[in-house]
């Protein structure tokens, strides 16, 4: 199985009207990291995946879930 990562960052960014490189900043990570993760080229650390959701004021879930997990049946 090959699940694929979506966020919401670029959402909530504009949310709070913040650029990516203040994004960066705020979170401790360079502004490269924060467009790979909006791209969907990387996949954050749990850590820093924490991070951006407080910095954001959201949960990570908000901020991040699996591709196609709302079509799935629950267990």
């Amino acid at each position: 199985m090959s699940d694929r990562l979506t966020t919401t960052m670029k959402v909530q960014r504009a949310r709070l009207d913040l650029t990516q490189a203040e994004l960066a900043e705020r979170a401790g990570v360079t502004r490269k990291s924060v467009n790979a993760i909006e791209a969907g080229s990387m996949v954050p650390s749990t850590i820093l995946a924490l991070k951006l959701a407080r910095v954001l004021g959201v949960t990570v879930e908000e901020l991040f879930a699996l591709a196609g997990e709302d079509e799935r049946a629950p267990d």
